[in-house]
C-alpha cells in the first residue's frame, strides 16, 4: 500500500474526497471480468464521469495508492488474491452526436456496443458499426486499437480510422486534448501500452450512413463471430488475447501446436 502516508490516513482522504458511501471495500471482481475469476479488491471506486475518473486518479497518484483501471473485464484476468489496492472501475458513459458535422464524443467508460455504435447507427452515422459484438469500452477501444475485417472480409479495419482525438488525464497528470497522431497506433497497440496515460474522452468523426445498410453489416459480423467465439453470457472468457506474429493467426499456431481444446484445470483453450 502506500508509502510515506499511512495506510489508514490514505484511505480516509479517498474517503473524504469521493464520499463514504462511494468508496467501497472488498467488492468481489470476478463478476466485473468476462471470465468470471479472481479476488476482491481491497478499495472500489465506481466512477460515474470523467470528472470522477481524473479525480480519483489524481488522488491514488497523490497518496500512491496502488491502483488499476478496470473497464468492462475483457482480455483481464484477476488472481485469486484480488488486487491489493484501488481498482477504479470507469463507468462513464456520457455520449452526444452532432449529426450535423458527424462528429461522436464519448466519456471514455461508455461501451462501444450498444452504447456507443448503436447511438450513431440509430442517427444515421457510419463507421463504428464494424466493431459491433466487441466487448469494449471507449477507453480499451483507443487502448488496443479496436479492430475487426471489412465486411467483404479482404483487410482489417481499425478504430483509428474514425478517431479525430481525445482527452486525457497524462501521466504527468495533466489534461491534454490530443490528436490520433498522438496514440501511435499499430496492430493491438497504442502508446497508451508505455505512457501512463488515461483516456478521459474521445471524439470520433464519422459519415452519412444507411440504417438498413449498417445494420446488415452488424448483423453479418455478428454471424460471423458467433461461428468462432463462444458467447460470453454462457462460456465466460478471458476474450481474443492472442496476438499474430510475423503476420500468422494465432490460431493457426495453436492448431499446428496441437493446443486447440487442451485443459489446465478449469482452463481451456
Amino acid at each position: 500500500m502506500p508509502r510515506g502516508i499511512p495506510v489508514a490516513a490514505a484511505v480516509q482522504t479517498l474517503e473524504r474526497a469521493l464520499g463514504p458511501d462511494r468508496l467501497r471495500r472488498s467488492v468481489p471482481l470476478a463478476p466485473l471480468t468476462t471470465i468470471r475469476i479472481g479476488g476482491p479488491a481491497d478499495l472500489f471506486f465506481e466512477a460515474r464521469s470523467a470528472r470522477d475518473l481524473e479525480t480519483a486518479l489524481k488522488l491514488a497518484r497523490r497518496l500512491e495508492i496502488p491502483h488499476v483501471l478496470l473497464g468492462m473485464g475483457a482480455n483481464v484476468v484477476v488472481g485469486d488474491l484480488g488486487f491489493r489496492g484501488l481498482v477504479i472501475r470507469n463507468c462513464a458513459c456520457g455520449v452526444q452526436i452532432d449529426r450535423d458535422t458527424g462528429r461522436v464524443w464519448t466519456e471514455s467508460g461508455a461501451i462501444m456496443d450498444p452504447d456507443v455504435i448503436g447511438a450513431a447507427v440509430s442517427r444515421g452515422l457510419s463507421g463504428l458499426e464494424h466493431y459491433v459484438g466487441i466487448p469494449s469500452t471507449v477507453g480499451g477501444a483507443l487502448w488496443q486499437n479496436l479492430h475487426f475485417l471489412s465486411p467483404d472480409r479482404t483487410r482489417t479495419m481499425f478504430i483509428e480510422e474514425v478517431l479525430l482525438g481525445a482527452e486525457l488525464l497524462t501521466e504527468e497528470g495533466k489534461r491534454r486534448h490530443v490528436g490520433v497522431d498522438y496514440f501511435d497506433f499499430g496492430y493491438d497497440y497504442s502508446t497508451l501500452h508505455v505512457r501512463d496515460d488515461t483516456v478521459l474522452a474521445a471524439t470520433f468523426q464519422l459519415q452519412p450512413g444507411e440504417e438498413k445498410e449498417m445494420r446488415e453489416i452488424m448483423d453479418s459480423n455478428l454471424r460471423w463471430r458467433a461461428l468462432r467465439h463462444p458467447p460470453l453470457d454462457t462460456e465466460p472468457s478471458v476474450g481474443s488475447i492472442y496476438k499474430k506474429i510475423d503476420g500468422i493467426g494465432a490460431g493457426r499456431l495453436i492448431d499446428e501446436c496441437g493446443l486447440k481444446g487442451a485443459t489446465v484445470g478449469g482452463v481451456t483453450v
